[in-house]
């Protein structure tokens, strides 16, 4: 990769392109799990609705940080503080550009979200969900050290109907203690 990464708070500036980090990362990994005409429609549009709002509206214990490389945004991770009682702050999402995956920006990422949920989570843990036919992610997980801990069944994206193709598995994926995932 070569230049530095710079991790910062995103603002309601960055939500085009972080919709469009979303919904490219959408297409490329959950092709076979969201339904086709829904993939190849406007994804940046929906992913913009939600994005705009998150950002420009941020809620209490939410959290969302975009790595630069050369000042352009090329991967984000948003972090929901306490979640989940048992399971602790929740990584909604992270993404990274696809040119510029396995270049350690996700790994930056993820190391991030651990400092902020150890810095302001009250519950200590995190988690996420990963669908299962993403192997490569489930890969990077495991590899900082998460665990699959739980499968399910995916919801529509949106909770719109009609955006899946069946009833995709996911597996949540889980670090008791952040702060392990944060000395990493």
């Amino acid at each position: 990769m070569g230049s530095a990464v710079e991790l910062r708070t995103a603002s309601a500036v960055d939500a085009e392109v972080v919709a469009t980090l979303h919904a490219d990362s959408w297409r490329r990994h959950y092709r076979g799990a969201f339904a086709d005409s829904f993939l190849d429609g406007d994804v940046v549009a929906d992913r913009l609705t939600v994005w705009s709002q998150r950002l420009r509206s941020p809620k209490p214990g939410q959290v969302t940080i975009v790595a630069d490389v050369d000042g352009e945004p090329v991967g984000f991770v948003h972090v929901i503080l306490d979640d989940d009682a048992h399971w602790g702050s929740f990584v909604d999402n992270l993404h990274v550009t696809n040119a510029l995956r396995r270049g350690g920006i996700g790994s930056c990422l993820i190391t991030r979200a651990a400092q902020v949920v150890v810095e302001r989570g009250e519950t200590g843990g995190l988690y996420l969900w990963v669908l299962e036919q993403n192997t490569a992610a489930q890969a990077f997980y495991v590899a900082h050290g998460g665990s699959p801990v739980e499968r399910a069944y995916a919801g529509e994206p949106g909770g719109v109907p009609g955006r899946l193709n069946g009833r995709p598995a996911k597996l949540r994926m889980a670090w008791p203690h952040a702060r392990d995932l944060g000395r990493r």
